[in-house]
Order: structure tokens, then C-alpha cells, then sequence
């Protein structure tokens, strides 16, 4: 046999073990509300080909290669649990398991990690609740997409209705096909029908009712069968507590904004101050796409580091409040083709910081270049800390906050030597830290994160979300403090 068939014969076994683990993902998903992680990453729907990806990406943060030999053990020991709803991570399950000396069985040991999620203490399933978008542009849309997938268990959270102004034409059709195909984020993962007489979007089973309004304050959502729902304000439209209150309509029990809240609105970024959220706040906002791609990385310095100053320079793609073609704009400089121009512009995520994490006294400046990109930002955060450190130690120190630490669905890792913004796109991090790129001198670190500033910002909105609506389940093994 040459060493051609032998590199063949072991992928084609690699293959037929990742086949033969869909089945057991997609039954504990459906089953018992189960979500089966590879180091933060789902691996619920995944093919066989992106179950083996998602392994061998290991490397980049673990630093070797992970098998689906060492994992399907532990999938299979999942099967035999009594298990509650929960996020369970095979690969920390198999990382911290390589490093346990007692000589448990992989049996054994996956009932300890897991044992929160069984017996007497497990969560109950529940029934679902009401979501409602308002507003249905890029954001979501793909708050949309990340609903209708979490609702295949039949549990969390139900993607009720969203709401529009009214098109010309044919309105429904037209909004139903940009959920369907998207030309940075790709074909929607399933079927999209219409039913017209009934103003609804049927996306995988989840019947999406359209409904048609101008003003916040003339729709009854209990009309609609929805009942203390949560409304995710995505137009940017009203920032402050009084505009946002316009939402709090029947069936409405509280209110995300997609945007950075004004006046007394809490900011709030997942992973870094949400369980701040009082139980009886019913306005929330889940401040910039930029203010999460900068905190989480910035709260992991500061706790290990301390922080005195920082600058915060993002390179940002550009979006739709430009202009495609010069012409007229309220804003300095937004005005130019954005396709065609780099954009010197503002940002509040330096200021936004402040609201994010309180007990940090160094002072954040920020500023913005908006770039000829679709998606897919980078962060340049320039940090005096308070000692001094080495290259090595950071990076050490932040490959392992997005291994094990509580910021690890936030903050993810990559020491790809030829790593470009494309290669982030779909990313489910608020912010990726470029290895190849850090700059460490005695006091003074320098970190470029990548962020895909709409799909990433949008799985931390629906972190949020799924946090003030109670069913945000733990993770399994739990994540070191």
C-alpha cells in the first residue's frame, strides 16, 4: 500500500466516524436540547466534511489536530445520560479528560463533567418565547437566520413576526428571497416558502408573520397570538429609553436594541456585564458590533495585565447608512462612494467601553476608517498596560481565554500566517485575535481582532436575547473562572 492509499484509507475512516456522529448531534438537539460544541463551535447540522474541519482547526488554538476518534467516545457516553437542556463542548471534554490522572473511563468521567446537566438539578425544557424583529435589514435578517436554526429542538426561543414598513410590489416575495440568498453570508441552511394570504414567511417549519406598520404604537401584537415577547429593535431609529418605550406594546414584555443605547439605556455585552441585567428591565441595548469585537479582548488584559490607557483604531467595512455614489449626507465624509473610498468617520465604541466595564479607570480613545469591504472589520487596540510583559505570555494568556475561560464563546484565536478578512466571515466570536500580528513591548501590547461585524455581532445579540428570555443553558465542561 503507498503512502497515497494510506492518507486515503484513514480519511475515508475519519469520514465514516464523523457520518455516524450527526445522528447522535442531531437527536440530543432535537431530543433533549442538547447543543454539542467542538471548542465553542457548533456542530449541530454540520456535514461530515465540516465536522472534520472544525476538528482539525483545533490546532490553531489547541495546538494540535483533534480526531473524531478521541471524540466520538465521548458523544456516545452523552447518549446514555439522562440529560437536560445544555451546551456540551467535546473538545474541552477530551482536552480536560487527556489531563485527568484518576483513570476514570471516558464513561465515568463525561457523567462528572456533565453532572449539572442531569438528575435532580437539571434544567426542564420549557416552552418557547415570542420574538419579534423590528426591522428586517441586514442585522435581522440574520438574526432571523440564527432563530429559525436554534428553533429546531422546538425549544428557547420562537421567531414570531417581524416587522416593515410597506413596499410597492411584491413586498413579501422580495423580503422572503433576501432571507433566502445573501450575497456575503450565502444561501439560507434550508427551504423558504410564502404564504401570501397570510402575510408569513415559512423558514424550516417557522411560520415568520410579516406585519406592516410605520409606527411602533399602532400594532397589538396579541392580535397575532404573541404574548410577552421579546421586540429586537433593529432599525437604530429611537435610542433612548422614552423612543425605545414606544415598543411596549401588548404582547411586548421587553426590548433589545441593535444599536448603542443613549442616556440611561444599558449597554450590554455578552459575556463581559450581562448578568447585570436586572430581571425587571424591560430596555436593553446591545451596544456596537465594534464595542463587542474591543471589550471581551479588553476585559481579559485588564484582569490579567491591568490597563492605564488604550486607543482604539478600527478599520471598518462599510455599510448602508453610506452612500454607494457620492452624494448628500448628514455625516462628514459618509457621503462618498463607499465602494471606492477609504472613510475617516467616528466611533462610540471607545466611549461605549466605559458603560461595559465600569470598574476599568483607564481612559479609551477610539477612532474609524470605513474601508471598500462588504464585512469583516479589524480592531488595532493599543494598550499601556500597567506591567510589563512578553510577546509569548499574551499570547499564551488570550489562547487560553478563548479555550477555557467564560469569554470563550466571545473571544476566538488564530495563528494562521495568512489569515485575511474573508476567512472570518460567518464568524460566531464577537472578536478574533490575530497571533500572527500581536505586538508585545514591555508595558505596551497591541492586539488586531478581526470581528465579522454583522454575523458575529448578531450571535451576541442573540446571546442577550436568549439571556433575558431565561433559557441561555450552561456549558459543559464549565469554563474556568
Amino acid at each position: 500500500m503507498t503512502v497515497n492509499d494510506d492518507v486515503l484509507t484513514n480519511w475515508n475512516s475519519r469520514e465514516e466516524i464523523a457520518e455516524s456522529m450527526i445522528p447522535i448531534i442531531g437527536r440530543l438537539h432535537r431530543e433533549k436540547d442538547v447543543t454539542v460544541l467542538l471548542y465553542s463551535r457548533s456542530l449541530v447540522n454540520k456535514s461530515v466534511v465540516s465536522i472534520l474541519k472544525t476538528h482539525r482547526f483545533a490546532r490553531q488554538i489547541a495546538g494540535g489536530e483533534l480526531s473524531v476518534t478521541e471524540t466520538l467516545p465521548f458523544l456516545r457516553a452523552l447518549t446514555s445520560l439522562d440529560l437536560g437542556p445544555s451546551q456540551i463542548d467535546l473538545g474541552m471534554l477530551a482536552a480536560t479528560y487527556k489531563n485527568d490522572t484518576r483513570g476514570l473511563t471516558v464513561e465515568e468521567f463525561t457523567a462528572e463533567a456533565v453532572a449539572g446537566a442531569v438528575g435532580p438539578d437539571k434544567l426542564e425544557r420549557r416552552e418557547p418565547r415570542d420574538v419579534v424583529l423590528y426591522g428586517f435589514g441586514r442585522i435581522g435578517r440574520l438574526l432571523a437566520r440564527l432563530l429559525v436554526e436554534k428553533a429546531g429542538s422546538g425549544n428557547g426561543l420562537r421567531l414570531r413576526a417581524v416587522v416593515v414598513r410597506k413596499g410597492k410590489g411584491d413586498d413579501l416575495v422580495k423580503r422572503a428571497s433576501l432571507l433566502r440568498r445573501d450575497s456575503i453570508h450565502g444561501q439560507f441552511n434550508g427551504t423558504i416558502t410564502v404564504d401570501e394570504a397570510t402575510n408569513t414567511i415559512i423558514a424550516n417549519g417557522t411560520a415568520i408573520r410579516v406585519i406592516y406598520s410605520d409606527d411602533p404604537t399602532t400594532v397589538d401584537y396579541t392580535e397575532y397570538g404573541i404574548n410577552d415577547a421579546i421586540l429586537v429593535d433593529n432599525t437604530g431609529i429611537w435610542r433612548d429609553r422614552e423612543g425605545l418605550s414606544k415598543h411596549l406594546r401588548p404582547g411586548i414584555a421587553k426590548v433589545v436594541l441593535t444599536a448603542p443605547g443613549k442616556g440611561d439605556v444599558p449597554n450590554i455585552v455578552h459575556g463581559v456585564n450581562h448578568d447585570t441585567i436586572k430581571p425587571d428591565e424591560q430596555i436593553i441595548s446591545c451596544a456596537s458590533c465594534t464595542t463587542n469585537a474591543i471589550v471581551p479582548p479588553l476585559k481579559a488584559m485588564a484582569d490579567e495585565y491591568g490597563v492605564l490607557r488604550g486607543h482604539v483604531e478600527t478599520v471598518h467595512s462599510y455599510t448602508n447608512d453610506q452612500n454607494l455614489l457620492d452624494n448628500y449626507h448628514s455625516s462628514d465624509r459618509r457621503g462618498r462612494a463607499a465602494a471606492l473610498n477609504m472613510v475617516i468617520t467616528e466611533t462610540g465604541a471607545a466611549s461605549a467601553v466605559a458603560k461595559a466595564l465600569p470598574d476599568l479607570k483607564a481612559k479609551i480613545s477610539g477612532s474609524s476608517i470605513r474601508v471598500p469591504v462588504p464585512d469583516v472589520s479589524i480592531a488595532i487596540l493599543n494598550l499601556q498596560l500597567a506591567r510589563e510583559t512578553t510577546r509569548e505570555e499574551v499570547l499564551d494568556h488570550l489562547r487560553e481565554v478563548s479555550l477555557t475561560s467564560p469569554l470563550r464563546r466571545q473571544i476566538d484565536f488564530t495563528n494562521a500566517p495568512d489569515a485575511v478578512s474573508n476567512d472570518f466571515i460567518g464568524s460566531r466570536h464577537a472578536s478574533i485575535v490575530d497571533a500572527g500580528a500581536l505586538k508585545v513591548d514591555g508595558d505596551n501590547a497591541i492586539l488586531y481582532l478581526w470581528y465579522d461585524n454583522e454575523f458575529g455581532y448578531s450571535c451576541q445579540v442573540v446571546r442577550v436575547v436568549q439571556h433575558v428570555s431565561g433559557v441561555e443553558y450552561p456549558t459543559y465542561p464549565a469554563p474556568a473562572a
